[in-house]
């Protein structure tokens, strides 16, 4: 489930992208002004999913389709972009989350086998067609969604009441930068946990279209870190010299720059433990 101590990871497709049907209900959804802003958004698909888990469990409940929106531009013209919630994958999602480790008659009584088994077959369809346009990931930023974006197209908003920092990147850009990364990591590292969670996120960025758009939105996390420490972030600097320093078989270079990484996000680390 979202968290407010959480980032995400976006894929945001244009409306040509989604079937003729479907195409129709994002333009009505985006023509009444009925989309969700970032920042409320994950707020709103929590309690969604919270209060989708008390419903009785006799099946996964009908939810209502939602959206982020965004404008970008193709060519010269501008174009609006989507990128679908899914909450009924989110409430599968939960009801398995919701059985790890609690003892069996607990966990049945909660979520019943019945509906266990529809969760996972809800669950297993959604990854196979890899069409999740969100991954959500608490207590920190995964070091492959680094790989995906450049310094040049972080966008920084610091206010007393909105606190923002994220990349945005043509997704051509995006797999470009994951394939590269991916040579790098399978000629100097070989078959590592690093390099098989790059491989599946290159995938996954493969199924969209291309002319969307990849937003990497640190979401929460920017409320437990300074100020000074948001304006100091290079982490995606960090990656790019580790990743370089690999390339031209400079382990030195590469270590001393994930030590770095690793201590920039030392505080997060250390909070998600003492809570």
């Amino acid at each position: 489930m979202p968290s407010q101590f959480a980032a995400y990871l976006r894929v945001y497709e244009p409306l040509t992208a989604f079937a003729p049907e479907r195409e129709r209900f994002w333009r009505r959804y985006v023509d009444e002004g009925r989309a969700v802003g970032v920042s409320d958004g994950p707020g709103r698909q929590r309690a969604t999913v919270l209060e989708a888990l008390g419903a009785g469990w006799s099946r996964l409940p009908d939810l209502p389709d939602e959206a982020y929106v965004m404008q970008g531009l193709t060519g010269q013209a501008e174009v609006t972009l989507v990128c679908p919630w899914n909450l009924r994958v989110r409430v599968a999602e939960a009801a398995l989350q919701a059985r790890d480790g609690v003892p069996q008659v607990l966990a049945d009584a909660f979520v019943p086998p019945v509906l266990v088994d529809l969760a996972q077959t809800v669950v297993e369809q959604t990854r196979a067609e890899d069409r999740m346009h969100e991954q959500v990931a608490t207590w920190g930023v995964p070091l492959r969604w680094f790989v995906l974006v450049s310094p040049a197209e972080r966008d920084l908003v610091l206010e007393p009441t909105r606190r923002v920092l994220r990349y945005r990147t043509e997704i051509g850009k995006a797999r470009q930068r994951a394939h590269k990364g991916l040579r790098v990591l399978r000629r100097t590292l070989g078959d590592v946990p690093i390099t098989d969670s790059l491989r599946e996120t290159a995938r996954w960025l493969e199924s969209f279209h291309p002319g969307s758009v990849v937003e990497l939105d640190y979401g929460g996390l920017t409320g437990l870190l300074p100020e000074e420490a948001l304006r100091d972030d290079d982490s995606v600097e960090l990656v790019a010299t580790g990743l370089a320093g690999l390339e031209r078989e400079d382990g030195d270079a590469a270590t001393a720059a994930y030590e770095q990484l690793v201590q920039r996000w030392r505080a997060i680390q250390l909070m998600e433990r003492s809570n």
